[in-house]
């Protein structure tokens, strides 16, 4: 197929503040019709035949990820009551398996973690007797609670979005979308028998849960427009029907969200738009009971809510950003939580306060410093914070698997560009930082030869923009340009951090850059970082982007022939953005659900989340100025005669959150003006792509062979991987 489908033109008129744009492929919104469907089918089977080229080389990538990855595998055990809970994944299956075992006595804080090519546990203790390839070895005693490759079988995409156990550890709750729309169904199972209760509860958000008694549900719903607007109260056992709504939020621009605190003295449910929150609490004793508020909104205040022991009395702490842009921690009577109370850690223009976790004799709180994350902690006891610190220039740390009230460590994920994920426990007690496990990466993985650094762009109103930089120093030569790839993303104040990735190899072992251009609009850097980069400053993210695009060129990283981009959903606006303002800086760029006909989308408040959107975007329906400025930078409507970069587009059919239409109309505009654009979409999949690991490795090695392409770089790889794959096949 030599020539690319061209889509009908079938001109619509969109008329606001006075303002007409004429969009000729507004049609492809309906994707019920066969003609829609038609043009997606062709659309993929002309990619298809355009990278037929890259098949061998698809298959490779593919290969040397599987290759370097422990198929068979355990998660670190989690202490959960009187249980050890993980996840094992086994070779030749796509999802995970999610298990428990019971803990040794009531004093048993150390995880007993499973070496999988030995099946013995970190006592030495013979545990299934299974070996790596055959079966994923577990614990002794162990129960399986959920297997999700049984729930996937006969689904083309599967998604587990709630999954909670009773405290009493004798059920199971779960939920599930099949459709990648995410709406999940949460069902309820007996463990003890692996039967399902005739509760089933449909069409509810993530993040359901049990109340600590056990005896109720909690569980959100969303409106038409996919908005979580609306908490209910289920009771185990009862019909469906019965079920109580608990709390609705009528304000379109805000989410709600339930959950409990770690000492399992409230249920808490949270309401939040982009800019403001809310909290209400209840006494978990009385779960039929009337949740309060803690604080009553204000507009562009944030706040969180934890609940804290402190010489006896229930303390609230609380991170706001009430007069305190970068936030500020504070504590308050949980009595009276309208009680000033004091102020635990004031604002600091240096640091980014981010959140506060506390346990029965310590509090750990993350914040940002520098542009990285830092975790510390200070004790009951009295005294300041102490800050758990590492070594590596570039490094992403922080909590996670730290659900017991009483737990004497404080679980830590740590990882780098080069760094495998790695899995700490520190003993607050003793400040031994006890490594549990690391992400293993066969194939003969050698930190040393790669190298990661920080760069500094200079934008062009003088703000100086980080740009984070990994590659192989024995494949780079200094000052000779290398091809590169770009990412970026830049909204919703999310950090693009430090992180390891073993799919990434296959790049840097074929000596490409990879870089990450930390734009404004993300969180880097503080608040302001995100402030300067939304609403009426959003091209500053574009700007940004050019600049640290600019700077690896003028370094002699890289040129304009060898320098790829990619960005996904909000970074895929940003790809779009950059493809007009600066198309001869790059010889392609890659779009993940690119939200790239942001106005379309943002002025009908009918469509998934759009009301929501505008405390991000500002709210072209109502403001003239928004409309107009966005419409400066909007990727569809600013899309010109011009020589264009290549163009692959990624999408998928029932993503909610960025819907396909945009990106396919946006392809069959870059066509009219002979840009070389392709569109992928996936036919069952949702915003976060295809479900299952294997499917998920073949599509980023779909990518990874198009940037490859794109970049110039040598297909068949210069590093060591490539000369040792072929010898071993890349066994540890």
């Amino acid at each position: 197929m030599n020539l690319p489908p061209v889509a009908a033109r079938k001109p619509t008129r969109r008329i606001h503040h006075n303002d007409v744009f004429v969009d000729n492929y507004e049609w492809m919104r309906d994707k019920d019709a066969p003609e829609v469907i038609a043009h997606l089918t062709a659309e993929n089977a002309y990619t298809d035949a355009r990278t037929s080229h890259l098949e061998l080389l698809q298959e490779q990538i593919f290969e040397e990820i599987k290759d370097r990855t422990q198929e068979t595998d355990l998660s670190v055990p989690v202490r959960r009551g009187q249980w050890w809970h993980y996840t094992r994944s086994v070779e030749g299956q796509e999802y995970g398996i999610h298990c428990r075992a019971p803990i040794s006595g009531p004093d048993d804080w150390t995880p007993p973690v499973i070496e999988p090519a030995t099946g013995t546990d970190s006592t030495g203790t013979d545990s299934t007797g299974a070996h790596a390839g055959d079966t994923a070895p577990g614990l002794p005693g162990e129960q399986v609670l959920l297997d999700d490759n049984a729930e996937a079988a006969g689904h083309d995409f599967y998604s587990l979005g709630s999954f909670d156990v009773s405290d009493d550890g004798s059920t199971l709750l779960y939920a599930v979308d099949i459709e990648g729309d995410e709406r999940y169904t949460v069902r309820i199972r007996t463990i003890a028998t692996g039967e399902n209760l005739a509760d089933e509860i449909p069409n509810t958000s993530a993040g359901a849960l049990f109340d600590p008694s056990g005896r109720y549900v909690f569980y959100t719903t969303v409106d038409d427009a996919w908005r979580p607007d609306t908490v209910w109260r289920h009771e185990v056992g009862t019909s469906v029907e019965a079920d109580v709504t608990v709390f609705t939020e009528p304000d379109e621009r805000f989410w709600v969200g339930v959950g409990r605190s770690r000492s399992n003295r409230y249920l808490m449910i949270e309401a939040g738009s982009s800019v403001t929150s809310e909290t209400f609490l209840l006494d978990a004793a009385d779960p039929t009971g009337e949740f309060t508020v803690v604080w009553p909104r204000r507009d562009n205040v944030e706040y969180d809510v934890e609940h804290a022991v402190i010489d006896g009395e229930d303390r609230l702490l609380i991170v706001h950003n009430h007069n305190a842009v970068n936030f500020e921690l504070v504590s308050v009577p949980a009595a009276d939580p309208k009680d000033p109370g004091r102020v635990v850690l004031p604002h600091s223009e240096r640091i980014r306060l981010e959140s506060v976790d506390a346990f029965r004799d310590f509090v750990v709180v993350e914040y940002r410093k520098d542009g990285l994350t830092r975790v510390a902690y200070a004790t009951k006891r009295g005294g300041g914070l102490t800050e758990i610190t590492f070594d590596e220039e570039l490094f992403s740390v922080g909590t996670g698997g730290n659900p017991e009230w009483n737990q004497p460590t404080i679980r830590l994920g740590y990882t780098s560009f080069v760094t495998p994920s790695t899995v700490y426990d520190y003993v607050v007690a003793t400040g031994e930082l006890r490594l549990l496990k690391q992400q293993p990466v066969l194939g003969h993985y050698d930190p040393t030869l790669f190298e990661q650094r920080r760069e500094w762009a200079v934008a062009a109103d003088g703000t100086r923009v980080p740009i984070s930089i990994v590659y192989r120093s024995d494949l780079v030569e200094p000052g000779v340009p290398a091809p590169t790839l770009l990412y970026g993303y830049g909204s919703y104040e999310i950090s693009i951090d430090p992180s390891f990735s073993i799919s990434r190899l296959s790049l840097l072992d074929r000596g490409m850059i990879f870089a990450v251009a930390h734009v404004r609009g993300g969180g880097e850097l503080g608040r302001l970082w995100y402030e300067n980069g939304k609403t009426h400053q959003k091209r500053n993210s574009f700007t940004d982007f050019v600049a640290c695009a600019e700077h690896l060129i003028d370094c002699g990283y890289t040129s304009p022939d060898k320098l790829v981009a990619e960005g996904r959903s909000a970074g895929g606006l940003l790809m779009g953005a950059v493809a007009n303002m600066a198309p001869s800086l790059f010889s392609g760029i890659l779009a993940g659900v690119p939200f790239v006909d942001p106005l379309t989308s943002i002025l009908d408040p009918s469509l998934p989340l759009t009301v929501i959107e505008w405390d991000e975007w500002g709210d072209p329906l109502h403001d003239a100025e928004v409309y107009a400025y966005m419409k400066t930078y909007s990727p569809l409507e600013n899309v010109h005669q011009t020589h264009y970069p290549r163009i692959l587009a990624v999408t998928s059919l029932n993503d909610t959150r960025v819907l396909y239409v945009e990106p396919a109309k946006w392809v069959a505009r870059l066509r009219e003006v002979g840009a070389d654009a392709l569109l992928k979409t996936e036919m069952s999949a949702g915003h976060g792509g295809v479900s299952g690991r294997y499917a998920g490795w073949r599509e980023r090695a779909f990518d990874y062979a198009w940037l490859i392409d794109a970049a110039g770089a040598h297909p068949s790889g210069e590093g060591e991987f490539a000369s040792l794959s072929g010898a071993d096949g890349g066994t540890a």
